[in-house]
């Protein structure tokens, strides 16, 4: 068996892995898993993962979970170009110290407005409001952050869930704007549809009512999320 990458495009990290072993053209067999239908903790996956947890790699009898690492392993064995994962001792060190940063500070805060606006309502929950307000405040310190500290000058760093939701990420900021047309020039239109089209669509369907609720294991774990919301 070849390199299987388990994943759900709904998943921030499961598209970043996807995008990557696309745009190299790593060969891959898809394992989709949809999170909403708890398709996560079936026993099925769990011999696969025992974390159960999406993005998961398995490459023979070897099993990867939690994307950044993903992406170190696909570089590696894949003998990626330089700028994936510089060699450079600087150059790779400011892209953990980034990846360190996105992970709490963007993952964290960003998240947020598909928990309040899709799956927090899927399930009959309402997020109080103050919460809502006080998640798009960290949003504009973290993307001012990311301008000025990461970005600044550059073409490229060393997502698209919030547009999906219809914050405009990039009113108001034009290196912000510049950088993601560059980065889906790069990547090309149909990789950037292909990967991002599940999410871009998901305040529709949950609008016309078209997702379907998810059984009671994960409402279980979808109510505790919630209540971490700050």
């Amino acid at each position: 068996m070849g390199l299987e990458l388990y994943l759900d495009l709904l998943s921030q990290p499961c598209r970043a892995v996807y995008i990557f072993a696309k745009k190299n053209g790593i060969p891959f067999e898809l394992r989709t898993v949809e999170l909403i239908k708890g398709q996560h903790l079936n026993k099925e996956f769990l011999p696969i993962n025992s974390l159960q947890r999406v993005p998961t790699l398995k490459d023979g009898d070897f099993v990867l979970s939690e994307s950044v690492a993903i992406l170190i392993y696909l570089s590696f064995k894949y003998q990626t170009a330089d700028h994936w994962y510089p060699s450079d001792l600087q150059a790779r060190v400011r892209l953990h110290e980034y990846l360190g940063w996105h992970a709490d500070c963007i993952r964290s805060i960003f998240g947020v407005s598909l928990w309040t606006q899709v799956l927090a309502p899927l399930i009959g929950v309402q997020v109080p409001e103050e919460k809502v307000k006080r998640n798009r405040t960290s949003v504009d310190q973290a993307l001012q952050r990311l301008e000025d500290k990461f970005l600044r000058d550059k073409a490229f760093l060393t997502g698209q869930q919030l547009v999906a939701l219809g914050y405009d990420v990039f009113e108001g900021r034009p290196r912000l704007a510049a950088w993601h047309q560059r980065v889906e020039a790069f990547l090309g239109a149909d990789l950037c549809q292909e990967t991002h089209g599940p999410i871009l669509n998901i305040l529709e369907q949950a609008t016309n009512n078209k997702l379907a609720k998810p059984p009671p294991e994960v409402c279980s774990y979808m109510l505790l999320r919630i209540s971490r919301i700050p």
